[in-house]
């Protein structure tokens, strides 16, 4: 159930109001060859080295949250607790009733010509689209560090980075066709966004209360 969560979460980042707008331009650089036409299969590969890039901190994040959890195992309630809390946070500064400004995005892109360049950019990528994405990733590196497992950490971030990339790798193939689909989610980012900070806000509440692992405890 945790990794269904993280999943969406991933998900919910790809179609964040600092990130989807700039997606066609992302996609763009991945296919500058000196102004000659890319094949798609490159622009595909490259896209998989900048999603390879993201992935690959957001696992050490994972790695690191869910180390830190097993460390301090015992005091799983009070980790639950504060974790919880956060994320409740996180989930009102998306309503904007707490504005959290280190929560807002960065939306500077930079040139990927090459699957090596493209790796690079997507671990500098992952750095610079922290502050956007930061309400979601949040919740996802909270989730690992209440697990109390570094391996399980991983996976979890694992997941949340291929909610993220699976739906970017498919655009970067399909990004003509799904121009209508971005504009109207674009159009309706005021309710994306307060479905997104009441998501937080339950979540944060069952992660405090301990009831999500007791829910997870029904799956194991």
């Amino acid at each position: 159930m945790q990794y269904l969560v993280t999943f969406l979460e991933g998900i919910i980042s790809f179609i964040s109001p600092c990130m989807l707008p700039m997606l066609p331009l992302y996609i763009s650089y991945f296919a500058a060859d000196n102004n000659e036409k890319t094949p798609k299969s490159k622009v595909f590969l490259r896209a998989l080295a900048f999603v390879l890039g993201f992935s690959i901190v957001f696992c050490l994040l994972g790695l690191f949250a869910g180390t830190l959890g097993e460390f301090l195992r015992k005091y799983q309630i009070v980790i639950n607790i504060i974790c919880g809390c956060i994320v409740v946070l996180f989930g009102f500064s998306y309503l904007e009733v707490i504005p959290l400004p280190f929560l807002k995005g960065i939306t500077k892109a930079h040139r990927a010509s090459s699957i090596a360049s493209a790796f690079v950019f997507g671990i500098i990528y992952s750095v610079s689209l922290t502050p956007c994405i930061g309400a979601f990733l949040g919740s996802a590196l909270m989730l690992a560090s209440t697990s109390g497992s570094s391996q399980q950490g991983v996976l979890l971030l694992l997941t949340y980075s291929l909610g993220m990339g699976i739906p970017f790798l498919l655009s970067s193939i399909l990004i003509e066709r799904l121009t209508t689909t971005f504009q109207a989610i674009k159009k309706h980012y005021n309710v994306i966004n307060k479905v997104c900070g009441v998501f937080l806000i339950v979540m944060g509440i069952l992660m405090a209360s301990g009831l999500f692992n007791r829910f997870l405890g029904l799956f194991s």
